[in-house]
C-alpha cells in the first residue's frame, strides 16, 4: 500500500526529544504525580546506501490513510495516530504496553534527497520510506 507524502523546500530543525518523566521528577515535579507524555515515538531505522536513504518505522496497527509524511531538505517528519479497541468493552487490562494516541517522529537526514525520487509504502506493519539521494552539485 502506498503512503502519501509531501516535499517541502525549506530546512527543518529536528527538535530535541521530550523530557522523560524521570527527568521531570529530577527538576521539581512532586513524587507521586504521574506525567503522561502527549505523544509517543515509534521505533525507526535509518539506512543509507550510496544512492538512497531508507527510513523504516514500526507502524503496526496504524491506518495508512492517517499517516502524514513531510520530507524536508534535511529531515523527515512522520506523524499520525494509533487507537486500539479492547476485545471486549466489559473486560479490563492487566497489562497495557502498546502505545496509543498521536505520535510524531522527526528524523534528521544524513544527506540531501531528491524530491522526485521518493517512495513510501506500508507493508506488514512497517512504514518504509525510500528517498533517492540528490546528485552532487544538484539544484534544489
Amino acid at each position: 500500500m502506498s503512503i502519501r507524502w509531501r516535499y517541502l523546500e525549506y530546512q527543518f530543525v529536528v527538535s530535541p526529544t521530550e523530557p522523560t518523566p524521570l527527568e521531570l521528577l529530577m527538576h521539581g515535579i512532586p513524587s507521586g504525580v504521574r506525567i503522561a507524555q502527549p505523544r509517543w515515538r515509534p521505533a525507526a531505522d535509518v539506512y543509507e546506501s550510496p544512492t538512497a536513504i531508507t527510513i523504516t518505522v514500526e507502524a503496526a496497527g496504524l491506518d495508512p490513510d492517517a499517516i502524514e509524511v513531510l520530507v524536508f531538505e534535511d529531515a523527515v517528519v512522520i506523524s499520525g495516530e494509533r487507537w486500539l479497541s479492547p476485545p471486549d468493552p466489559e473486560g479490563h487490562f492487566h497489562a497495557a504496553e502498546i502505545r496509543q494516541g498521536p505520535f510524531r517522529l522527526e528524523v534528521a537526514l544524513p544527506a540531501p534527497v531528491d524530491p522526485n525520487r521518493v517512495d513510501a509504502r506500508y507493508e506488514l506493519g512497517l512504514l518504509r520510506l525510500t528517498m533517492g539521494k540528490r546528485a552532487r552539485g544538484g539544484t534544489r
